[in-house]
């Protein structure tokens, strides 16, 4: 079966820069307003730039480590800057077993993943001390994505009249 997963570019920089924005606030202490300010991801074009580059970066690994589920029948690529009215999309074949409870994990997982990523890439610039725990938290995400993809269905019985000549019933 085909999962489609759909990331709004919208949603994760918003993400990007609340979380960017949050962790400057509590890191104020009354003197250190440039750095706290440096911290925070805007719309700015450099800050712009660089954060699209990030999440393009986190998109391409997240791509990787979900490689032997990914649709290869269309495949482009190129390294322009990824444009924010565009969605990040991924088509992966699951096997028919493919237990479909665990898509909404899945795709937060993998929005939790490329966010932490780029914000993590982020801090690497502008906040060493931080970028340490967002890269321990894309790869927590990563352990939940890979145990989302991995999840499958108990197999079910199905009888039919042919096969089922006694009149038994089918136990779920």
């Amino acid at each position: 079966m085909t999962v489609f997963l759909n990331l709004d570019l919208n949603e994760i920089v918003y993400d990007i820069q609340n979380k960017t924005y949050l962790t400057g606030k509590s890191r104020h202490d009354g003197d250190n307003h440039e750095k706290v300010a440096n911290m925070q991801a805007n719309d700015d074009e450099e800050n712009a730039n660089q954060v699209l580059r990030s999440v393009a970066m986190a998109f391409a690994n997240l791509k990787t480590r979900l490689g032997e589920y990914l649709d290869h029948t269309a495949v482009s690529t190129g390294n322009e800057l990824i444009d924010m009215n565009k969605d990040l999309k991924l088509s992966l074949v699951m096997p028919s077993n493919y237990n479909l409870s665990t898509i909404d994990t899945l795709a937060e997982a993998a929005h939790q993943y490329v966010v932490s990523m780029a914000v993590a890439d982020w801090f690497t610039i502008t906040n060493k001390g931080d970028a340490k725990e967002y890269s321990a938290m894309a790869e927590s995400s990563l352990r939940i994505i890979s145990e989302a993809a991995s999840k499958r269905s108990r197999p079910m019985r199905k009888w039919e009249a042919t096969e089922n000549p006694e009149g038994k019933e089918a136990q779920p």
